[in-house]
């Protein structure tokens, strides 16, 4: 049976479909795996092997070439290309290698003098010295970045915690994918939390990059925080984000003072009520995955500005209520996901792509989410990608 079939059926027996249902598309599969065990070495695999390489082709340079060849270009590149790769015994080892290598050439061809030789032997292990302190730099630079790179890590569990995998009684997983590389946290955003009204949660995006994105991060987590514990409404929720941004606003300088806002969508999960609140600040619209792989976009009814715009206009948030059923998922992205291009400009389509499909968790849809993402864009992602999905046990 077909899935738009089994879909058919489900909601036949259900009164039919629900308004915002994408019918799966029967030409749209998973796309095939990866296969394992047959990965090319990389770059720097190649480039590991050319010290041993190196020698090997100065010997034979020198034994095969006539006299007045030298094969010292190749002795002394060798230690110099260990350098940056390897530990500091390695580009020793290397050294002594070159320079035996480099002396047992010229005593088997006995074509040079022996103040060439000598002159030779002086070059290699000049060089060798010279490798070794690059050698040293380079480690120092390592640790360095890598001490950098831990910073970074523990800023980025102090702003953005990953929240953990079960939260009053739902399932919860959480993927954060930075554009550049060397980044660990930008200006995407993500909080769960528990409260007396239920489990609430924002995913969010803020305008801007850099420091700046971050700083206002924290303040919209915090606020969050704050205000899901305390306020008795998910609406009496956003507008306490609107009014921390409100004051963040006021001690940013240049056109952020102005121009800064941020996409959100805060969601609501009362204890055992089967249902879904969601308020929507101009984000996109989370998903609902059902069991069967019906899939339903949870569309405000009436569009909203993002936060922090309230001076351009305002009007009071309304909740978008809808039912959570057992064996659902709902998935929160930010505009990275669907504004992911490929190599043809085609923007990655999450309801498209996920429409008929099931996943055994949160955890798998999310990583699934990822590798496609990925695959998609070439690996060069042009925005930060924040997903998080729920699902009722």
């Amino acid at each position: 049976m077909r899935p738009g079939e089994v879909e058919e059926n489900a909601y036949a027996r259900a009164g039919g479909r629900l308004p915002g249902d994408l019918v799966p598309d029967p030409g749209l599969g998973d796309e095939p795996a990866p296969v394992r065990g047959t990965r090319r070495p990389g770059p720097r695999a190649l480039a590991g092997a050319l010290p041993a390489l190196l020698i090997a082709g100065g010997v034979l340079y020198g034994l095969l070439t006539p006299e007045g060849f030298t094969a010292v270009p190749f002795f002394t590149a060798a230690p110099l290309i260990a350098a940056p790769l390897y530990s500091l015994r390695t580009t020793v080892l290397t050294a002594l290698t070159a320079l035996v290598a480099a002396y047992a050439v010229n005593t088997q061809t006995g074509g040079h003098s022996a103040p060439a030789t000598v002159t030779d032997g002086v070059t290699v292990a000049t060089v060798a010295l010279l490798a070794v302190a690059i050698n040293r730099v380079v480690r120092l630079g390592d640790r360095r970045l890598a001490s950098a790179r831990e910073i970074a890590e523990a800023a980025q569990r102090a702003v953005l915690p990953r929240p953990a995998e079960r939260i009053g009684g739902f399932e919860i997983a959480a993927c954060y994918e930075a554009a550049r590389r060397d980044a660990f946290i930008g200006g995407d955003l993500y909080a769960v939390q528990d409260s007396p009204y239920g489990v609430r949660l924002v995913v969010g995006d803020v305008r801007g990059k850099g420091l700046s994105a971050v700083a206002a991060v924290a303040v919209v987590i915090g606020a969050f925080r704050e205000a899901a514990e305390q306020e008795a409404t998910l609406e009496a929720v956003a507008e306490r984000l609107e009014r921390a941004l409100a004051r963040e606003g006021t001690r940013r300088d240049g056109i952020d003072a102005f121009e800064g806002f941020t996409t959100a969508v805060l969601a609501e999960l009362p204890h055992g009520d089967g249902v879904v609140r969601v308020v929507n600040r101009g984000h996109p619209a989370p998903l609902m995955l059902h069991a069967d792989g019906t899939l339903r976009s949870l569309t405000a009814p009436e569009p909203a500005l993002p936060l922090g715009m309230r001076d351009l206009g305002g009007w009071p948030d309304r909740a978008l209520e809808a039912r959570f059923p057992s064996g659902a998922t709902l998935l929160f992205y930010t505009d990275g996901l669907s504004e992911a291009r490929d190599a043809h400009g085609r923007f990655y389509a999450p309801e498209r792509r996920l429409a008929g499909r099931t996943f055994p968790g949160p955890g798998a849809l999310l990583s699934r989410l990822a590798e496609e993402v990925r695959r998609h864009s070439g690996g060069g992602m042009a925005d930060d990608m924040a997903l998080l999905a729920v699902r009722q046990p």
